[in-house]
């Protein structure tokens, strides 16, 4: 352990714990970076697919490919059987940027499917570090505006998108909204943000200095490797990354902001908050206690998980 870390473990639910000792019964050291990124996928893989397992079934499943411009993305459409409007929810997977694909967040969409009453759309944009930033930023945004010329089509209501994500996923939805509004100057279609335990710029922080370990994949060391993967060396302009050296005073959708409380990234989810409000733009904060980083997907063993799927539906739900 790291100096001067809390002993998270202390403060988990009971139900966190049995997810953990799940965890390390599917695969040991499932989240070390100290491994190949060919190894940390491999292990990240399987780890995954016990709870991806059930769920939510939809009405309708569509897989195809779109020509991006750094090659194919696979798209994933979840149509759920009853739906409410034509508003469309493009989710982009956390991983760090490094793992993950339309399989090992196949629940986490379908759940969101359910509660939403939407349509969810997931991509496999292209990973770190064979493509590196802002690769994944233009393949996102890439994805909304090929969804609003394509939306008929899909029947989706081009002017009704909302990006969500986790993690690193979370990054890329915020750094995506500022990428569209900075380049075309009018984000107004999209609806909201639902961003669950992002990290959104901080390189250091309290949260960052007293959490975070192998339970969870989140050292400092393990975030430094991650960035290294995704950032590369020579790149001067990360205001789609670091999205606090962005401007975040006007034109960011409304946020729904979520975090555990034992997560070292939950400081990004607090100050993107206060910033926002500040500047009078709709977002809300929640924090779910006793779990750690990736909650979302252990919804077979973890209550909150679904929950805080739950509680950013009735924020979506409540702007239509």
């Amino acid at each position: 352990m790291e100096k001067n870390k809390i002993d998270a473990y202390k403060r988990m639910t009971p139900d966190m714990l049995e997810t953990l000792a799940k965890q390390n019964e599917l695969v040991q050291e499932a989240f070390s970076t100290d491994v190949t990124f060919e190894q940390m996928r491999e292990n990240y893989n399987k780890e995954r697919q016990f709870w991806n397992e059930g769920g939510p079934e939809p009405n309708q499943t569509i897989d195809l490919e779109v020509e991006g411009p750094y090659g194919p993305i696979a798209v994933r459409f979840h149509y759920p059987k009853r739906r409410i409007g034509k508003g469309a929810i493009v989710y982009i997977h956390g991983g760090g940027f490094v793992v993950g694909n339309l399989d090992t967040h196949s629940k986490i969409m379908r759940l969101l499917m359910e509660e939403t009453e939407s349509v969810v759309i997931g991509i496999d944009y292209h990973l770190a570090p064979e493509y590196k930033y802002p690769t994944q930023v233009e393949e996102c945004a890439f994805l909304v505006e090929w969804l609003r010329e394509h939306s008929e089509e899909y029947e989706i209501d081009p002017n009704d998108i909302v990006l969500a994500g986790d993690s690193g996923g979370a990054n890329l939805s915020l750094a995506t909204s500022l990428y569209l509004r900075d380049k075309r100057d009018e984000v107004s279609y999209i609806r909201c943000l639902l961003l669950y335990y992002g990290g959104y710029g901080l390189t250091d922080s309290k949260s960052m200095r007293l959490f975070g370990g192998d339970y969870d994949g989140l050292s400092r060391k393990d975030l430094q490797a991650y960035s290294n993967m995704y950032i590369g060396e020579g790149k001067t302009d990360l205001r789609y990354y670091d999205c606090f050296s962005n401007d975040l005073t006007k034109g960011v959708p409304p946020c729904y902001i979520a975090y555990g409380d034992l997560d070292p990234l939950q400081d990004d989810s607090k100050l993107l908050y206060e910033i926002l409000t500040y500047n009078n733009i709709k977002a809300e904060l929640e924090e779910f206690q006793g779990v750690i980083h990736a909650f979302l997907h252990h919804s077979r063993i973890l209550p909150d998980s679904v929950e805080a799927i739950r509680k950013g539906a009735q924020f979506f739900k409540s702007l239509a």
